[in-house]
Formats: structure tokens, C-alpha cells, sequence
């Protein structure tokens, strides 16, 4: 039940360690911090100095944390508060958990300790000497200021050790992480939401001379999930204070066109100015080129170890990078399991950081998973701690969706030929529920004529070769999968489980149709006699990849791949295209076509 809450990491569990005092065993020891400024940019590779080490070790660490006023002792009490975690030791607790950690050892020349000073001399010789060693952090502009704490015995018997001096950012007000947002089918609206220190409104300059004021919004402790018993990691050791999260509208667009602007105050600072193009407007345009994977998170830039690590993210978001430079892309759709945060809020900022060079440039739409909702009696469908507390709070609020209200994170949006139905897995779906009659008005009352294509998005998936425990749900299968069939569902796009997987055409778990090849062997769909829809399986962006069985007797299944990489679109009212791209070879692994 807790594997996907806490994984077997021992980093991931230093918050259920007893720390001791070390600090005698090294009474020389400083810790200093190397950056380019007094103080810390909004990103940055600061390199943290240890020196007076009288004993190097190949367990010694060296932790990042934010608010540097933060206790980093054992909090005995609340022995019992984290049984959340996954870990039923019987140990007190570290108070607060680092952002990020690394061992001494990633510097090579730490343990022999090569880089010596004497401390003490006797009769001319050197009696005492101490080491020393250096780390890179990759730090960015989290608001707070950081510190970074040295200690021995590893992570499963850390031993305190000192402590250095904190630092601050330049200007923690700054306007940072600006990400774009569709707010309907009509391609000449787009909202900026961004995180800033400053509670005060802010605007975006766009375009020849266009303003927009911004609306402010954050969250707090209070707001986060939680049981009195059992507080959540975002209700106490993960939490971070978020900043203020600014959103603004920017209006008066043509569809498809690219524009400039940037955001911030003369009292705060403003961005660089950004290029950033619109999508096509619903039914009116031929063409559309979007991107569309699941499952994300993040991958330090740094040698750190970190509370979540997702090993596949920085190779595909580079590789999409490429494809937005290339202006080959209108739109993003990112289909659950975003940040992976669950509780740990500092963690939002360096995915929101991670995404910018093409959330900034392109309207990138989202849909939640189960680590952004679900917690225990919050109202989600499974009642997995998965979320770590935030119960959709986070998401919600950095991710502002064209939805109808708060806490109902299910909407549609049109894009030249493509209806896009984005439902929430994580909330009642079964029938007569609020999210189903939804579901069935949209899905039936699309114009086929304006808009011939119909593409269902959600999180968890209705067909998986991949065994695991909640991969996929038959009572969502049986409330919704008719529908699909009844709407005339052309594509199904799914994340959750790690990899790529593509199907028949599918219903009930019985091909009804399969693919012919075409001219250059790429297997296509002939939608002009309908059957069922093609379901694909996009949950490989980041999170460390799932393993297919050996032997796969599913005969609906016709692609299996595991690898990191996304799903890259072109449709034109005749022709859907689908491509594969696997992020580290750049290669198209996967290619298939829907045709009308």
C-alpha cells in the first residue's frame, strides 16, 4: 500500500533516524559556501566547502536545508506520526527533512584526503592535520534561506557534526517559473501562472503594449490533508512554504501566432521577455502538433540524492525542449503524476523550474494523478496516501485548469480538429456521479463536423500488460468504458503505469478491429467504419520504468515498450499521427495512424 509513498530509498527515510551530536569529533570543521554573489541566484551551482574533517569517512553527508532556521534534532515524540511513511521502526525522528543531500564522497579526492591542513604542530612537524572536500549543489530560488549541514554515519545513523552559516537569495520576491495555460477552444486567451515571494499583484506586458494584473493565491499548513492521528509529511516534516502564486489572463490573441511578454513588478523585478505561441483555435484550423506523456517528476541536475527522483524526466524534457525550439509543437498535455512532490513542497519549485524552457514557450495542460489527490477520508477515490498530504491543494493551485470549480479537476478544450476529454481518475466516476454525467453531456455533445476527432485523457489506465498492484480498476473500466465506445472515442491516452503500451482497436478486452499497414509499414486504424477506440499507455516521462512480463497473452496488445520518451501528435481532420520518441536516442520507436 505505502510503495509508491516511500519507495526503499534510505535517503527517504532519514526523517525516521535518531540523530546524535558528532560535532567534538571534528571541533575544527567549517562549512562554506561558494557562489558566484554574497548571495544565491535564482539558479545556480554553489560549491559547499567542508574543511577541518579530522576523520573523513565514506558515510559522511552533507545536507541542504530550508529554512535554515530548521531543527535538525531528533524529535522523540513523534515517533508515532509517520507510520505514513511505510517504515514501522522503532525510532525517534529527524524534525525536518533536507531538500536535497549529497555524500562527501562525490568529491574524489575527499577520502584520501589529498586536500590536507595542520591544525596543530610539535617540534617543527605537524602533528594534527583535518581534510577537507567540495560538493556541487545545484540550488535555485526557493524564497527561504538555505543552509547546509554536515554529518557522519551515513543516512541510517546520522550523526550531527555543524552547521554553516545561512544564506539568502538576492531577491527572494523575484517572479519565477512562469508556465502557460489554455483557458478555452478559442486560441486567443492564454493564462500565465507564476511563484513569487511577494503577495502583492503583479502583471504581465505582452504583446504591443498589453497589461494583465494578476490574482494571488498560496496555501498553507491548514490547508493540507491530514489525520489527527497520523500527520501527513505536507502537514509537518515536507512542508514548504510555497511563496504566493500569481495568475494572470492574457487576452486579445489570434490563434496560432506567437507573441512576447513578460512578467514581475518594478518592486520586485521583472523576467526576461519570452517568445510564446498560441494554439489553434477549435475547428478552425487543419493542423494541430502536440505533445502528450504522464508521469514526469523530476531529476536533480546535481550528483544529490532527494526525497523522490524520477531518473527518466531531464532526458525528456530535453528532448521536447528540441522539438518546442524547432517550432514543431502547438500544445502539451501532461496526463497525471506531475511533480511528485507528495508533501514535499520545496520540490514544486525545481519541477516547475525543470518544465519552464517549454511550459513558458506553450500552453501545457494537465490532468491529475494520484500523487497529486489521493489521501485517506479526502474525498479521492482510492485512499492511498499517495499525495503525502496535499490532496490536489498544490496541483490546483499551480496548475489553474479551465475547470468548473475547485476540488472538480475535469474539463475539455478544442484545439483546430481535436475534442480533448480530460476527466480525473482520482474522483467518482461511477455512474449518475457528478464527474460521469459530465462526462457523457461533453463526449455527446461534440460537433464531429467542426471538431472530427475525440481524444479521452486521464490518468490510470483500462488496459495494462504490466502487473502491479491498483494498475488499473475494473469498476472504472465497467462505469467507463461505454461511454467510449457510445461517443465514438477515436484515441485513449493514459498514464500510471511506466512505459508505453498500444492496443487494438478495443472494447471489453476483445480486439474488434486491427490495424492494416500502410505504404511505409506504419500501422493504421481505419476509423471511417468504427468500432472501438485505440488505447495507448503514455506513462513513461520520467518515473523509473516498468517492466513488461515475459510472456504477454493479452492478444489487444500490439506495442510494448520500456523506455523514456513521449508521445508526439500531428493531426489534420483526415489523419491522426501518433510517434513514439524515445528521449535518449531521439529515435521514433512507435508509429501509428487513426484515419477518417
Amino acid at each position: 500500500m505505502h510503495r509508491n509513498f516511500t519507495a526503499v530509498s534510505d535517503f527517504r527515510l532519514i526523517n525516521r533516524r535518531i540523530v546524535n551530536d558528532c560535532s567534538a569529533s571534528s571541533p575544527s570543521l567549517q562549512i562554506n559556501i561558494i557562489s558566484s554573489t554574497s548571495t544565491l541566484s535564482d539558479n545556480e551551482f554553489v560549491t559547499v566547502t567542508v574543511t577541518g574533517v579530522s576523520k573523513p569517512s565514506n558515510d559522511d553527508w552533507v545536507a541542504m536545508i530550508s529554512p535554515s532556521n530548521s531543527n535538525v534534532d531528533s524529535c522523540v515524540l513523534n515517533e508515532l506520526y509517520y507510520l505514513q511513511t511505510g517504515d514501522t521502526a522503532k525510532l525517534p525522528l529527524l524534525c525536518h527533512y533536507p531538500v536535497k543531500a549529497q555524500l562527501m564522497r562525490s568529491d574524489p579526492d575527499y577520502l584520501s584526503c589529498k586536500k590536507k591542513e595542520c591544525k596543530k604542530s610539535e617540534n617543527g612537524k605537524c602533528s594534527v592535520t583535518t581534510c577537507s572536500g567540495s560538493i556541487k549543489f545545484h540550488v535555485i530560488n526557493i524564497r527561504s534561506e538555505i543552509e547546509f549541514v554536515f554529518f557522519s554515519g551515513g543516512f541510517l545513523k546520522p550523526c550531527l557534526v555543524g552547521r554553516s552559516t545561512p544564506i539568502r537569495f538576492a531577491n527572494p520576491n523575484m517572479p519565477l517559473y512562469g508556465h502557460l495555460s489554455s483557458i478555452d477552444s478559442s486560441g486567443t486567451s492564454i493564462r500565465l501562472t507564476w511563484v513569487s515571494g511577494d503577495n502583492h499583484p503583479q502583471q504581465i506586458q505582452y504583446g504591443d503594449g498589453k497589461k494583465a494584473t494578476s490574482i494571488v493565491n498560496t496555501f498553507s499548513q491548514d490547508d493540507m490533508c491530514s489525520t489527527v492521528a497520523l500527520p501527513s509529511p505536507a502537514k509537518d516534516f515536507g512542508w514548504h512554504d510555497p511563496g504566493y502564486i500569481h495568475s494572470a489572463v492574457m487576452t486579445g490573441l489570434e490563434p496560432k501566432s506567437i507573441f512576447s511578454y513578460k512578467y514581475g513588478s518594478d518592486l520586485v523585478g521583472w523576467s526576461e521577455q519570452i517568445l510564446f505561441s498560441t494554439p489553434p483555435a477549435g475547428g478552425t484550423s487543419d493542423e494541430l502538433r502536440f505533445i502528450t506523456y504522464g508521469d514526469m517528476g523530476k531529476t536533480p541536475l546535481d550528483d544529490s540524492e532527494e526525497h523522490y527522483i524520477q531518473p527518466g524526466a531531464l532526458s525528456v524534457i530535453k528532448a521536447i525542449t528540441d522539438d518546442v525550439n524547432l517550432n514543431n509543437v502547438n500544445s502539451i498535455f501532461h496526463i497525471g503524476d506531475i511533480s511528485y512532490a507528495t508533501g514535499f513542497l520545496a520540490e514544486w519549485d525545481y519541477f516547475l523550474q525543470l518544465i519552464s524552457p517549454v511550459a513558458s514557450k506553450l500552453s501545457y495542460m494537465t490532468a491529475i494523478g494520484n500523487h497529486e489527490r489521493d489521501y485517506i477520508a479526502s474525498g479521492s477515490v482510492y485512499l492511498t496516501p499517495d499525495s503525502g498530504g496535499e490532496c490536489g491543494v498544490a496541483y490546483e493551485t499551480y496548475f489553474p485548469m479551465p475547470v468548473a470549480s475547485k476540488d472538480k479537476p475535469w474539463y475539455s478544450i478544442e484545439q483546430a480538429s481535436i475534442h480533448f476529454t480530460i476527466i480525473s481518475t482520482e474522483h467518482d466516476w461511477s455512474q449518475n456521479s457528478e464527474q460521469y454525467q459530465w462526462m457523457q453531456k461533453d463526449m455527446s455533445s461534440i460537433n464531429r463536423l467542426k471538431t472530427p476527432w475525440l481524444i479521452f485523457m486521464g490518468h490510470r489506465p483500462m488496459y495494462t500488460s504490466s502487473s502491479g498492484l491498483f494498475s488499473t480498476d475494473k469498476k472504472f473500466v465497467e462505469a467507463v468504458e461505454p461511454l467510449l465506445l457510445e461517443n465514438k472515442v477515436d484515441l485513449v491516452l493514459f498514464g500510471h503505469v511506466h512505459n508505453y503500451e498500444r492496443t487494438c482497436s478495443v472494447y471489453q478486452s476483445v480486439c474488434k478491429a486491427m490495424p492494416s499497414k500502410d505504404a511505409i509499414g506504419v500501422d493504421t486504424y481505419d476509423n471511417r467504419n468504427y468500432v472501438a477506440p485505440v488505447h495507448a499507455v503514455i506513462g513513461m516521462a520520467g518515473f523509473t520504468l516498468d517492466k513488461f512480463p515475459d510472456t504477454v497473452t493479452n492478444n489487444w496488445s500490439l506495442k510494448r515498450i520500456s523506455e523514456f520518451g513521449y508521445l508526439r501528435a500531428r493531426a489534420t481532420r483526415t489523419d491522426l499521427n501518433m510517434e513514439f520518441v524515445n528521449s535518449n536516442t531521439r529515435q521514433v520507436e512507435d508509429s501509428f495512424r487513426i484515419t477518417k
